[in-house]
């Protein structure tokens, strides 16, 4: 295998999340950064990367989370780069996968994604049941409506108009779906 560029990956579930303790002081010739959430494979920047590495290529990613949050994704995308010749390195975890890799180092890889995947799960769980015992408390009132209640009034009367939602959801700065969300309510 040629000595290839040494590639970051680095990913965080929004925009408003700092990426700087991924991946820090690492030596790296090139980083693809997603701030978009891992449940997606469809994220730009990881798209990117795959198309972007070569055969003598090293992918180094924080934590196997980062690359995916389930565990067939995870071992879709390390078996997808190894087969081209791209080492993947996971430096919390301290795995690197190769493609020569024994029939143990896949177990790790399988059962590490597997707990990642669990403590995940887990934390989704605490945090629904904390929002319902704040809900029960009244301290939970969710997220603030986008549109006040005249602004919905008017978007309703634009619709029944004949106007374009599409346009329409532009126009009032919302989603197609929170529009919609607003049209079900009226």
């Amino acid at each position: 295998m040629t000595k290839g560029q040494r590639v970051g990956y680095v990913r965080v579930s929004s925009e408003g999340q700092n990426t700087a303790r991924q991946l820090d002081g690492v030596p790296l010739d090139r980083t693809f950064e997603d701030k978009v959430s891992g449940k997606s494979l469809d994220r730009p920047q990881l798209e990117a990367m795959l198309a972007f590495v070569r055969e003598g290529d090293e992918v180094l990613v924080h934590s196997m989370d980062r690359l995916a949050r389930n565990l067939d994704d995870l071992r879709r995308l390390v078996q997808s780069l190894t087969k081209k010749g791209v080492k993947v390195t996971f430096m919390k975890e301290g795995m690197t996968f190769t493609g020569d890799d024994s029939h143990l180092s896949l177990l790790m890889l399988s059962m590490m994604g597997a707990f990642a995947e669990f403590e995940r799960s887990l934390l989704l769980e605490r945090q629904r049941e904390g929002i319902a015992m704040a809900k029960a408390r009244g301290a939970y009132k969710g997220r603030k409506p986008s549109l006040t209640q005249d602004q919905a009034d008017q978007l309703r009367a634009k619709v029944l108009a004949g106007e374009k939602k599409a346009v329409l959801a532009r126009e009032f700065g919302i989603s197609r779906e929170t529009l919609y969300q607003y049209l079900r309510v009226g």
